[in-house]
């Protein structure tokens, strides 16, 4: 569970973008990783909404991974719809409500039912979640694939999510990741802050990886 601290990162005009799509349980770990390097450094999480079934829209997938892109929508919709009615902080609030159902609970046996009750659980109107419902083309999905744009635009489309960006103005880069398993607390997530914004400061910078091993932990 997100401690107390983890919603209450300090305030700060030093801004760092996180793009996120609500299922992708890898965006929820760098998300919680995130919150708490805000406690130890001068930095204001801005969480954002991208989308993997826009991502991935024409893409020849497996089968299973494709139904579980195209289960995506009802979230990312949900999501954006949040932040462009509710606002940024507002969103950051269900997105952690959310992700403590369905990541950390496994709550995913009916997704709307999860995302409902995060609402409720983030104190946020219960009318929103006819945003969840998909109407292609419609003002929700044009709002998101619009905020969806945004990340590509910073990263290209060769990326899955989360997206990071070092705050709007600046000289560096954004890029996809970090991939973080479990998430780093405390002075730990400072310093992979750090290192990371040192990066985005050298604008010939694209990549480094390394192969994943085992499962997600979400301690």
């Amino acid at each position: 569970m997100t401690t107390p601290e983890e919603r209450t990162p300090r305030v700060s005009t030093r801004t760092v973008e996180l793009f996120v799509d609500p299922a992708c349980p890898f965006a929820w770990m760098t998300s919680r990783w995130l919150l708490q390097a805000a406690q130890v450094r001068e930095v204001t999480p801005r969480f954002r909404v991208m989308s993997l079934a826009v991502l991935n829209e024409g893409r020849d997938l497996d089968p299973d991974y494709r139904r579980g892109i195209d289960d995506s929508w009802g979230a990312a919709r949900l999501a954006v719809e949040i932040a462009r009615t509710e606002g940024d902080e507002a969103f950051s609030r269900w997105y952690t409500a959310w992700g403590e159902r369905f990541h950390v609970g496994d709550q995913k046996g009916d997704r709307r039912a999860t995302a409902t009750a995060a609402l409720e659980d983030a104190g946020l109107p219960a009318a929103l979640i006819d945003a969840y419902d998909r109407t292609e083309g419609d003002e929700v999905e044009q709002a998101l694939r619009a905020s969806h744009a945004e990340a590509i635009d910073k990263v290209g489309d060769d990326v899955g999510t989360p997206v990071i960006s070092f705050g709007e103005g600046t000289e560096g880069t954004a890029y996809f990741g970090p991939v973080v398993s479990p998430a780093p607390k405390g002075e730990a997530a400072g310093r992979l802050l750090d290192g990371l914004e040192a990066l985005a400061g050298v604008q010939g910078f694209y990549e480094l990886k390394r192969s994943r091993t085992g499962g997600i932990d979400l301690s």
